[in-house]
């Protein structure tokens, strides 16, 4: 099983120990494209920190993170499964995890990113600040810069086994599973319901969808669930307790589509 997770905003203040080692990410196909996107945000960060501020949307308050953005290559590092500390990843709680849960998620958790493109948990990067949703001036839009890459290096990755998407729409873009993988992945979505004037109301509520998130990935890990296909993901989430949906596709080489319904916000 492959679970495709969108990264965070929120990260751990800084790095600790080695710097950088490109060569060392996993996924060493993505390698000339992550060169490319390193290269050209530490040269906008150093040259122009206003404008800088301006092309990765942050307000006066966070322009801090650019200047951690000139210090990509020499800053120390953390594996991306301690670095990202958004909503998500505090639920998921990496560090509490048995061992053997750690080594399947070592295994089958894949992080999406506008700088590194995907890395595993255990892939040392430092702090940076740079989404999916960016537009650099030389490379353009961020999804489109990883898309070609993508195609090529994600099938691989996946193998043949179940593809769980939990990313948000912005690094789905980078990536969309295709033909006989499509097939095989199951895309899901977190729905808040609730009764108002007697009739059912749904809403996705932003922090509850990546908290449930986070609590779903890490069920599965301890679980040691290893469902082979979107109709047995179902059947393991439910016997987990969740209330899912399934939606199969109309045709085949297209995703799955899961709803997870919860009552309760936490």
């Amino acid at each position: 099983m492959l679970v495709l997770l969108p990264p965070s905003e929120g990260k751990a203040a800084s790095g600790r120990g080695a710097s950088l080692k490109p060569e060392s990410l996993s996924l060493p196909g993505l390698a000339p494209a992550r060169a490319a996107v390193l290269d050209e945000l530490v040269e906008l960060c150093q040259a122009d920190e206003e404008k800088a501020r301006e092309v990765l949307g942050l307000s006066v308050g966070l322009r801090g993170e650019v200047g951690k953005n000139t210090e990509l290559r020499t800053a120390g590092t953390r594996p991306a499964g301690e670095l990202y500390t958004g909503v998500l990843y505090d639920a998921l709680d990496l560090a509490s995890l048995e061992a053997d849960a750690r080594r399947r998620a070592a295994k089958s958790l894949l992080v999406f990113s506008g700088l590194w493109g995907a890395v595993r948990i255990g892939d040392r990067i430092p702090p940076y600040r740079c989404s999916m949703g960016v537009k650099l001036p030389g490379l353009g839009a961020l999804g489109a810069h990883w898309r070609t890459p993508m195609e090529t290096v994600l099938p691989e990755t996946a193998g043949n086994g179940l593809v769980l998407d939990l990313r948000s729409s912005a690094y789905a873009a980078a990536w969309k599973p295709a033909g006989e993988v499509a097939s095989r992945t199951a895309s899901v979505r977190v729905l808040h319901s609730q009764l108002v004037g007697g009739v059912e109301k749904r809403s996705v509520v932003s922090h509850f969808n990546k908290a449930t998130k986070g609590r779903l990935v890490r069920d599965l890990l301890v679980a040691g669930a290893r469902p082979k296909g979107p109709a047995q993901l179902v059947e393991v989430l439910r016997d987990l307790g969740y209330v899912v949906e399934a939606e199969a596709p109309a045709r085949t080489g297209r995703p799955w589509s899961l709803d997870v319904v919860v009552t309760d916000i936490h």
